[in-house]
């Protein structure tokens, strides 16, 4: 069932890749159409999360916290830093995702290899599930490290 989530993820890759040739390249492109593509992302992001808003410029809402887009589309640290008390993601894109300090069942659509930093409260537990729900692996806080995060499907930060 990974294909469904590769399915989404290469249309939204497919639709982020086209404005970006429509706009020049981001690494080539002046910092009008990077910003361009950056709004791009936000606005896909939206479109597929009803319900959800924009914060600032590449940063939105979703459950449990905010998405901020990367402009370059790549992950660029090999560490992330992460307030205290949350748990953050980097994905293969370059995409964080913050989540706050609320327990909750959450969707994650991020994709690729990247890291993560479990900041919260020593001892609690991030939990990261397969599509099926079933438990993929944990993080007792205080940790970070790598992570693959195809086939994350499902976070419970706590």
């Amino acid at each position: 069932m990974n294909w469904i989530k590769s399915l989404a993820m290469t249309g939204a890759a497919v639709v982020l890749t086209a404005g970006q040739l429509l706009s020049g390249t981001a690494s080539a492109a002046p910092a009008a159409d990077r910003a361009d593509g950056l709004q791009q992302k936000v606005d896909a992001y939206l479109a597929s999360h009803p319900g959800e808003r924009q914060l600032a410029e590449g940063k939105a809402t979703m459950p449990g916290g905010s998405v901020t887009f990367s402009a370059t589309g790549t992950a660029g640290a090999t560490a992330i830093s992460c307030s205290y008390g949350h748990l953050c993601i980097q994905d293969g894109n370059g995409s964080r995702w913050d989540y706050y300090y609320y327990c909750g069942y959450y969707d994650f659509s991020g994709i690729g290899d990247g890291y993560f930093n479990n900041n919260q409260t020593s001892g609690t537990v991030a939990r990261f599930y397969n599509q099926d729900g079933s438990l993929r692996w944990t993080s007792r806080a205080p940790q970070s490290g790598t992570a693959s995060w195809s086939p994350v499907w499902h976070i419970r930060p706590c």
